[in-house]
């Protein structure tokens, strides 16, 4: 729970350094939170579920709504900073533009393991998490 605070903490902070344990917990918590504000859409029945000829998709209730808009700045900032962290520039972050290729590189960006030591990004968070300290993000380049 301490790296999602921290992720919305840092809510618009789109530079320094993100290690894959704040990214993925980041995620799984928001996974974890839209499927409960799903189902409580569902009972109360501001979500829709729509069936035909074999497809069915789901459209959020107004919690799911409100809640995804809440984090979606949170969550461009936090992989932006992943994204960092594997020493690429946030605008990396667009490639999920291109169909299915796009989302599949970006996944394999944010999977990969971060680059050792300071980057162009800042210091390793890593060696700062080992070092006690706490990480400093470097001012953004104009």
């Amino acid at each position: 729970m301490q790296w999602y605070l921290k992720a919305l903490r840092q809510y618009a902070d789109f530079g320094g350094r993100a290690r894959r344990t704040e990214f993925w917990m980041f995620v799984l918590v928001n996974l974890v939170i839209s499927i409960v504000l799903g189902i409580i859409d569902s009972a109360i029945g501001t979500a829709n579920f729509y069936a035909s000829g074999g497809m069915a998709a789901y459209s959020p209730g107004i919690l799911g709504t409100i809640y995804g808009l809440a984090v979606l700045i949170p969550s461009i900032a936090v992989t932006v900073r992943r994204l960092h962290d594997t020493d690429r520039s946030g605008w990396w972050f667009l490639i999920q533009l291109i169909p299915i290729v796009g989302s599949i590189v970006l996944l394999v960006f944010v999977c990969l393991e971060g680059t050792r030591g300071p980057n162009r990004f800042g210091a390793d968070p890593k060696l700062e998490a080992a070092a006690g300290q706490q990480p400093q993000n470097p001012p953004m380049p104009v």
